[in-house]
């Protein structure tokens, strides 16, 4: 008789886990006496069951192993994870974040060898059919991932009282670094914040925050579900640490999510978000605010406007002048434009006319028609009444290209790429 002492392990195992499995059994078993094959002891048997909770998402599958006669068990849960080494006896949990059908197999060791299950098959169901999760990520007829953004609308964000009565609402637009921000669930459980460089907290615009994270989809509870956010320092809508990272799903549809998470005082905090825009559409958003927005020439700047031959040559004809040195009849001047396609020219006293200097003001209001530029730019307008302009009276045509925009700034030409003279003006948000 042989007599060894060696601890348990207990470890992923690797590839050839049965062989493994098999010399852990004449390891642990060496302490029996030797049979003519090195193996002493009954044969095992394998067999488990599986329990689903399709309660949250991912799921998690409860698997109690049913085997006799073993003390290591093997698991292969089927969908690319590591195998498992655990004790005979353990309950075994696993978390499947795909919906699909997995082959599991349980290998166990004892001290009179090895057995394996059959394959057997475990069930994921797909949340995609819940009418609510779809709505947040996508997940028929789309990519499996949807982008989010605030309402551009009043009442974006609330605060509201424990029984629900309305404690404080938002106006519009919300601050450009809180506007901009961009939140993103994909089917696969995954959550990404992009704030699109600022994160606005504590009354003011901050350095850009990292929110990314797994999340915990709830079906149905209090209100149609609700997201749990796993990672640290993750949040939906406003870094305000909600009650364990929990938002109620009040409202979902493929164009409005509105969700709702508890603070440590009692008090809730109501977001509204709707599809995040285009890559014209948050162009738009910037040149109107999001409802009206107006304009100046920046006469805080060097070089408010130069002139060209082109796009490859802008500034040659005119390098600009100097800052403050506008003529005040020019720097006055308010170009606002709305969301419905209204540009409106108020000259306030007069209107600086090229070659003729200060004149009577040419104040007016034109429909105009955006979309993607022709040439160099973000994106371009045309102003649609013959006569109308920005700046300056005498631009080459009446396209005007967005060639760079924030929430405060805009660098706007007018003009084409080539074949003629382009003027390129430096705005700021009155």
């Amino acid at each position: 008789m042989h007599c060894f002492s060696f601890p348990l392990v207990r470890r992923p195992a690797v590839a050839g886990g049965l062989t493994l499995l098999l010399a852990s059994a004449l390891l642990l078993g060496s302490c029996q006496k030797d049979g003519p094959d090195g193996l002493d002891g009954p044969a095992p048997t394998a067999a488990f069951a599986t329990q689903l909770n399709t309660s949250q998402y991912p799921v998690e599958v409860t698997f109690t192993s049913s085997s006799q006669n073993g003390f290591l068990e093997e698991w292969n849960f089927g969908d690319g994870s590591a195998l498992e080494t655990h004790t005979a006896g353990e309950v075994v949990k696993h978390t499947y974040t795909r919906a699909g059908a997995y082959q599991v197999k349980l290998s166990v060791a004892g001290r009179g060898g090895t057995a394996v299950t059959p394959l057997q098959t475990v069930t994921i169901p797909s949340l995609c059919t819940d009418a609510t999760f779809d709505a947040l990520t996508a997940c028929t007829g789309g990519s499996g991932a949807a982008s989010w953004r605030f309402s551009d609308q009043p009442g974006a964000i609330k605060r509201l009282s424990a029984s629900g009565t309305v404690l404080s609402s938002s106006a519009a637009p919300l601050p450009g670094c809180q506007g901009d921000d961009q939140f993103s669930f994909a089917n696969v459980f995954i959550y990404s914040y992009d704030a699109l460089g600022g994160t606005y907290g504590n009354g003011t615009c901050g350095p850009a925050r990292t929110a990314n994270s797994s999340f915990v989809y709830k079906v149905g509870g209090p209100a149609l579900g609700q997201i749990i956010l796993q990672g640290k320092g993750a949040f939906i809508g406003l870094p305000d640490s909600v009650n364990n990272k929990t938002y109620d799903i009040v409202e979902a549809s493929a164009t409005r999510l509105r969700l709702q998470g508890t603070n440590p005082d009692g008090t809730k905090t109501e977001v509204t978000l709707v599809p995040q825009l285009s890559a014209l559409d948050i162009v738009k958003q910037k040149l109107t605010g999001g409802s009206s927005r107006t304009w100046l020439l920046d006469n805080t700047k060097a070089a408010t406007i130069v002139v060209g031959p082109g796009d490859a040559d802008p500034t040659s004809y005119f390098p600009g002048g100097a800052l403050g040195s506008l003529p005040p009849c020019q720097a006055d001047d308010e170009f606002t434009f709305s969301t419905t396609n209204v540009y409106t020219y108020d000259a306030k006293a007069e209107t600086l006319v090229a070659t003729a200097g200060c004149q009577a003001p040419r104040s007016g209001t034109s429909g105009f028609v955006f979309g993607p530029a022709t040439g160099a730019g973000q994106a371009q307008f045309d102003l649609t009444t013959p006569g109308t302009f920005i700046g300056i009276t005498d631009a080459n045509n009446n396209k005007y290209r967005i060639l760079e925009i924030t929430d405060q700034t805009m660098l706007l030409r007018v003009g084409p790429p080539t074949g003629g003279v382009v003027h390129t003006m430096k705005l700021r948000v009155k």
